[in-house]
């Protein structure tokens, strides 16, 4: 298990239980505390969950975050001034990766954004959930109502094969294209679907109600593609896939261009600007950052982890983030922050991991291609 996973302070109180609980637990789920509940941490292994999902669909649970729903008249523009994101770009069924600043330009959440047909679904991280409704509804207009979907469970089933398991089950899914959703039937229970994930892998995101849960889950499951994969292996493949982690490789001392999230600001706002924190982050395009997000690949077989000193020579130039052993690349990796004069790859310098000296090499991100499957843009 990776040192990752960890209960937040703004997690709400519990350990609560995920509407799977039980069906973990029959299945030899390990069942650890996380943004405030009890998750799986793995099944059969980590090492073998991760390669299962790179080889053939993986099934999450990720009920565990947040699920808004914003509508009312002026939803749009209520949101474009909370979000850098362009939603005039975003048609129906299209799906965003996006961030919620504060006014400094600091990451508060990154989340994903869907338009529905009369509002937009935003999903956001499980243990930042209740900070982010606060924030957001202190910020909303009268006539723009947040809604928190509790009652609906959200799952991910992730892999090259994960359309293969899921067509049969929800017909039409495989039309679907990378950052595209809908409605679906899923087994006679109405599901909201969308290809998406957070391994770098070919996949799903599935929200369901609750009180279907468990049927949902048997019926992919049954499906020979297909095992439950725990958090462990959830933590590798992201970071194989150089995806960032909130409360780790994004925070509030931390802006969108140094993250190498440029991507997530719509290129109409990042002219006009109109979102918190939108001068600093004009700056840093303007200017470039200070520092960077980059990827490290390791010598040895020691792996470095999140606060671990990166030196070029004996000066410190930056600290990891993130980091753990890549089963695909058979290899330790880590992501980190180092001044931007020392970010280009190929450079060769050192980390402090617990007080051995490791080589490493900064190396381009992510790690292990992205497989989406892309059919346009949404």
């Amino acid at each position: 298990m990776s040192d990752t996973y960890e209960i937040s302070s703004d997690a709400t109180p519990g350990p609560l239980t995920l509407p799977l609980d039980a069906w973990h637990r029959a299945r030899g789920g390990r069942m650890v505390p996380f943004a405030g509940y009890s998750m799986p941490v793995q099944y059969e292994g980590i090492i073998a969950e991760h390669l299962w999902t790179r080889e053939s669909a993986g099934f999450f649970d990720v009920s565990h975050m947040g699920q808004l729903y914003v509508a009312g008249e002026g939803a749009e523009a209520a949101l474009e001034a909370l979000l850098p994101i362009d939603l005039r770009t975003l048609r129906v069924g299209g799906v965003r990766y996006s961030l919620l600043l504060d006014d400094f330009g600091g990451v508060i959440d990154d989340l994903m954004v869907t338009r529905w047909e009369s509002g937009f679904y935003l999903v956001v991280n499980g243990a930042t959930k209740h900070g982010d409704i606060a924030w957001i509804e202190e910020r909303l207009p009268e006539s723009v109502k947040l809604t928190h979907l509790t009652d609906n469970a959200l799952f991910a089933l992730q892999g090259p094969k994960a359309v293969e398991a899921l067509e049969p089950l929800a017909a039409g899914v495989a039309a679907l294209g990378f950052m595209q959703g809908g409605a679906f039937k899923l087994g006679g229970v109405d599901a909201r679907i969308s290809r998406s994930g957070y391994t770098g892998e070919d996949g799903f995101e599935i929200a369901v109600p609750a009180a279907e849960a468990e049927a949902v889950a048997e019926l992919i499951c049954a499906q020979p593609q297909v095992k439950p994969i725990g958090l462990g292996a959830r933590d590798s493949l992201r970071l194989e896939a150089g995806l960032p982690l909130y409360g780790h490789d994004l925070s509030r001392e931390i802006e969108p261009v140094e993250a190498g999230l440029t991507f997530a600001i719509g290129k109409r706002r990042r002219a006009e600007g109109g979102f918190p924190g939108a001068e600093r982050v004009q700056e840093a395009l303007l200017e470039g950052p200070a520092r960077r997000r980059v990827g490290l690949v390791l010598e040895g077989r020691m792996a470095a982890r999140e606060g671990a000193a990166v030196l070029m020579g004996a000066e410190r130039i930056g600290t990891v983030t993130s980091g753990g052993f890549s089963p695909s690349m058979g290899q330790p990796i880590a992501m980190a922050f180092v001044s931007a004069e020392h970010a280009a790859p190929d450079t060769n310098l050192h980390l402090d991991v617990r007080g051995r000296s490791i080589a490493a090499t900064i190396v381009p991100l992510p790690f292990v291609p992205h497989r989406y499957v892309r059919k346009g843009a949404a």
